[in-house]
This record gives C-alpha cells, sequence and structure tokens, in this order.
C-alpha cells in the first residue's frame, strides 16, 4: 500500500491516524478529533495574545532546540516542510502555528503548563498538550524524518525534562484539588482513587506536585500478590497489546506492516540478547488513570538496570488499517525510549526482562533497583512520570508453559484484555 503523508490523507485516513494515535487510545487525548481541533486553535490563540502583550518567557531548552534549528539546515527544512504540511490537513484553522519562530512560542507556553483534570466526556478534556501540538505534524512525510533526528530528538528531550521539572513542583500541586481538580469526587470514581495513598486531612491529598499525584502509590491491599511459585505476575496495570511467541534475534522487518519483534534492536546490543532468541514477548500499555509504577513479575536477583534514551515522538509510517495503534506499539518497542531491568529467576523461568516503554509526552522512566539487588515477586522496579507508557516482558524459550490471559487479536490495543500489577499473567513449564 503506497503511503499516505502530507495532503494526499483522505478525511477518513485522518479519523483512522488519529483513532490510532497512542494519546487518543490512553486516553489522554479526546476521543472526537473536532474537540482535538478546537483544543489546538484555543491554545494557539492563548499564545499569540500573549506574544503579542511579550509575555512570552524563552526557555531554555527551548533556546536550545531555536539554536539547533538555526545551526543545522537539514532540521530546518524538515521543521518547516512539516509545520506546512501539517497546515494542509487542517486549512480552514484560524489560529495555529505557522512558522518556526511560532512553534517556538507554543513550546515555551508548554513547558510552564499543568494538566488540569477534565471529567468523562468533557470536550476540553485535554491532558497532552505536546502531542496534541504534533499530531498533525507527526503525520506528515517531513514530520516522519525529523522526530527521528537524533539531534531534534535530544533537543525535545531537553524541553520534555524542563517541563518534567515543573511537574514535579509545586508550581504544579495546585491542580492536585478537592473540587474541580485530581481529587474532585468524578476524579475519585474515574480513577478509582480509594486504592491509593492519600492523605484524607491534606488538601491536596498529601501530593507535592502533580507528578507526585501521577505516580500514586497504591495502598498495601490492592494489588494481592498471586503467591504460587509457577506464575509469573503482571509488572504492571493496563491492557494486552499483543502476546508474540519464539521471537528473532534480529527481524530486518520491525518497522514494516505485520510488526515483528527484534530482540536485538529492542535490548540494545545487550549482551543477553541472545539468552531470549526463540523467547517470548507479552506487551501491554498504560492508559492515563492507570497506576503508573511497576513491579517484579518474578522472584531473582537483578543482573542489569539502566535506562536507553531514544524516541519519544515517532510512529510507524503508512500504515492506516485498523490495527496501526497495535502496531506503532510493537514498533516503540524498538526504537522508543526504554528501561532494561533484568531478572534472572531460578528454573524454569531464567532471565526476564521488564522493559518499559515511554511513548510521547515525558517519557520519564525511573528506575528504583540496581544490579545485585535481590527483588521478590511484587516489589516495585521503577516508576513513570507523567506521560504515556507501555510495557513489554520477556521470557527464554521454554520458560512459560501458557499465558493466562488471552492475546488480543483484534488489532485495537484499547480492547485488549485488562491486567492488574501482581495479578497472574502466565505459567512456567514447572520444569527445573
Amino acid at each position: 500500500m503506497p503511503r499516505t503523508t502530507g495532503t494526499t490523507f483522505t478525511a477518513q485516513q485522518l479519523e483512522t491516524r488519529y483513532r490510532n494515535s497512542f494519546g487518543r487510545a490512553a486516553g489522554y487525548l479526546p476521543k472526537n478529533r473536532a474537540a482535538l481541533d478546537a483544543w489546538l486553535e484555543d491554545f494557539s490563540r492563548g499564545v499569540h495574545e500573549r506574544r503579542a502583550r511579550n509575555a512570552i518567557v524563552r526557555r531554555r531548552s527551548v533556546d536550545d532546540l531555536a539554536r539547533l534549528i538555526e545551526r543545522d539546515g537539514i532540521v530546518r527544512m524538515y521543521a518547516s516542510l512539516m509545520i506546512d504540511k501539517a497546515n494542509e490537513l487542517h486549512p480552514d484553522a484560524k489560529h495555529r502555528v505557522n512558522d518556526i519562530p511560532d512553534l517556538l512560542d507554543h513550546l515555551d507556553c508548554i513547558v510552564t503548563s499543568t494538566p488540569e483534570y477534565h471529567p468523562q466526556g468533557d470536550p476540553d478534556r485535554n491532558f497532552f498538550p505536546l502531542s496534541s501540538l504534533f499530531v498533525y505534524m507527526m503525520m506528515t512525510e517531513p514530520g516522519y524524518a525529523v522526530f527521528r533526528d537524533q539531534g531534534f530528538n535530544r533537543a525535545l528531550l531537553g524541553i520534555l525534562r524542563e517541563w518534567c521539572a515543573h511537574l514535579d513542583s509545586d508550581d504544579s500541586q495546585e491542580v492536585v484539588n478537592r473540587t474541580d481538580g485530581w481529587l474532585s469526587p468524578a476524579a475519585w470514581d474515574e480513577l478509582g482513587l480509594d486504592q491509593f495513598r492519600i492523605d484524607p486531612d491534606d488538601p491536596h491529598g498529601g501530593f507535592p506536585s502533580y507528578n507526585a499525584f501521577f505516580h500514586r502509590e497504591l495502598k498495601d491491599d490492592a494489588r494481592p500478590i498471586d503467591g504460587d511459585p509457577n506464575v509469573v505476575v503482571s509488572a504492571n496495570d493496563g491492557r494486552v497489546v499483543r502476546i508474540r511467541r519464539n521471537i528473532e534475534h534480529r527481524d530486518e522487518q520491525f518497522w514494516a506492516k505485520g510488526q515483528l519483534y527484534s530482540l536485538a534492536d529492542m535490548l540494545d546490543g545487550s549482551d543477553l540478547t541472545d539468552s531470549f532468541i526463540g523467547g517470548d514477548v507479552f506487551q501491554s500499555f498504560l492508559s492515563g488513570g492507570d497506576y503508573h509504577r511497576w513491579h517484579a513479575p518474578v522472584t531473582g536477583v537483578v543482573r542489569s538496570a539502566r535506562v536507553v534514551e531514544a524516541l519519544m515522538f515517532t510512529e510507524l509510517e503508512g500504515v492506516e488499517e485498523p490495527n496501526a495503534g497495535t502496531q506503532s506499539q510493537v514498533y516503540g518497542a524498538s526504537v522508543n525510549t526504554r528501561g532494561l531491568v533484568s531478572i534472572e529467576a531460578p528454573a524454569p523461568i531464567g532471565m526476564v526482562c521488564v522493559m518499559p516503554l515511554g511513548m510521547t509526552e515525558i517519557s520519564s522512566v525511573t528506575l528504583t533497583v540496581r544490579p545485585g539487588d535481590q527483588v521478590t515477586k511484587g516489589d516495585q522496579l521503577g516508576y513513570f512520570s507523567y506521560g504515556g507508557s507501555s510495557m513489554c516482558l520477556l521470557f527464554q524459550k521454554g520458560a512459560i508453559g501458557e499465558f493466562l490471559v488471552p492475546d488480543n487479536t483484534t488489532g485495537d490495543m484499547e480492547k485488549g484484555d485488562p491486567i492488574k500489577v501482581n495479578a497472574g499473567i502466565a505459567r512456567t513449564t514447572g520444569r527445573a
């Protein structure tokens, strides 16, 4: 199928691309694309009004991106073309990103913004400002190129880190309130906040910042651990994306339609790569309201633990079928920012790799274990700060006798079976 980029998109293809975007599936972006367009226009209007008042402060990280674009003609060319092509996709907008200086002003305004709570069904419900800003840009051919450029990606990472610092600060605390914020009755019901550790006497629930709320901790009895020694448990809350068996060392088609897992790319050249040949991958994704800490699926010793800083805003090209969202998730396992935590468990399980994937926005992966740590099934391994996220678990050949949850064969990541951290997802072969 030929690629459909730039002005060649039909209205239906635009709908399909948006419907399969990670942010929409995860509940961070509006379900209705018209609501996204309204948000974009309103946000751009605000940026342009602030610029008219000389009220935009240039942030250090945005200035770094500006200098990169100024000195790198290739990045400048792709970025300019990306903006032009994105505007061709929604030509009726009165307020939008018009050029590179305009893009920089939009980023300056995002860096100090904080996601506000909006109840389900509210057309203003939009928790991902960067994904919203980039949504049409990422659909264009120059957009595919520039978001994969290493220099551009590093500059974006700097912007995301500065935004993360804001969300870690007390400047972001005001949205965590009990009236119309993230502790309001509507949010309490939607997010199941009765399962979490929240200070009932503090107006902000005991959370000093928005991020502290985002990666809030569960109550001790909220996720009981399956104690069967032959059962592997889920590392996270979420939904099943895909289960694949007999994975290959390097699949040169990992980026193509059909989406195969490629161990050498996923594991970033790890010495452990060969030990997973012929094994299994269990992938899931976390929605915006899910618990965003992740735990040990098995008991064992941590042999390695590191974060691979890689891409963040990148999607699979040329896929418009209903399973495009799932395929982009699998693609992200080889190219996105990700953690690699390898745990050596007793036979018959052997080595297990826990691979949290940062998807869009912050793409923040924080590890709370180190090599040499002894972990028990259910122990915390790390957490995501604000941003989209996915998880892969890798098992060695012969370790898993059967999976206890069904594969998602729908091609729609929103329709995968729900999973809960510490609940069983697989049974071992039982042979030491």
